[in-house]
């Protein structure tokens, strides 16, 4: 559950922080589209790479490799799916083609995770709540997404808290068959959908103390602008977008097992 730390808010300054919510969101829709762009190993590997200067200049590395060690798993997971896949229904011409294919797939999938690790990270849930609001959508909305966002983190931790306190009481979680270890958690589940529940009672309960939507037009004490960086950093994203583009449709890429074989 740890891993879910991987998506916390850190209060740091760093030049990734300072730069608008609504900046940072089009760069991660605009990486969204990339990777959705390119189905070969090697920009999807550029891609990747690419992010880890934008991890070190953030100062989140410890964050950031938390998740990735968390989402090996489910990347595992879409690799062995997309290899039986392939290899039954692809028509692929060999085993080393249906490998490339089912690596670049679960790059993919790892590029997304690295990309909403930097977004939420760097962005506080006030600040992208606020910019949310800015650009459009109704406070509801924006109350509803960003409250869900805090939760999680909240919700992981007292999830281990459970499974600790289950497990001196002598549940084992790492023993048995696959259905077994699945029923072992129930004790678990119980818990924590009951903390849930108890939780969202709580907040509701606060939310009318406060009379929550009484008022038509709300006004913020903060109003985000958009400084050269933000613009700058738009720009970048755009240019990353059109070389990307350019690249998918006039650029033939090698894959990767043709370069081994030509070198």
């Amino acid at each position: 559950m740890s891993v879910l730390e991987g998506l916390r808010f850190r209060s740091i300054s760093s030049p990734i922080h300072l730069i608008d919510p609504r900046a940072k969101l089009v760069y991660v829709c605009i990486l969204f589209a990339v990777a959705v762009l390119f189905s070969q190993l090697i920009p999807l590997l550029i891609i990747f790479f690419s992010q880890i200067p934008l991890v070190l200049i953030a100062r989140i590395k410890r964050e950031w490799l938390r998740l990735i060690r968390g989402s090996i798993f489910f990347a595992a997971l879409i690799f062995a799916a997309n290899v039986i896949s392939l290899y039954f229904y692809g028509g692929y011409p060999s085993l080393a083609s249906i490998i490339e294919h089912s690596l670049a797939m679960t790059l993919r999938f790892l590029i997304l995770v690295e990309s909403f690790s930097i977004f939420f990270t760097t962005t506080s849930p006030d600040m992208l709540s606020l910019s949310l609001e800015q650009m459009g959508v109704p406070y509801e909305f924006c109350f509803a997404f960003t409250t869900a966002i805090r939760f999680i983190p909240v919700l992981a931790e007292e999830a281990q808290t459970i499974m600790d306190a289950q497990k001196a009481r002598g549940l084992e979680l790492e023993r048995g068959s696959f259905l077994k270890r699945i029923k072992n958690y129930i004790p678990i589940l119980i818990p924590l959908i009951v903390s849930a529940i108890r939780r969202s009672m709580e907040l509701a309960e606060a939310m009318e103390s406060r009379a929550w939507g009484a008022s038509t037009k709300r006004t913020n004490l903060y109003s985000l602008k958009m400084k050269a960086r933000d613009y700058a950093f738009i720009a970048i994203s755009a240019a990353v977008l059109s070389i990307s583009v350019y690249a998918c449709f006039f650029i033939r890429i090698p894959r990767l097992i043709e370069l081994i074989y030509l070198g």
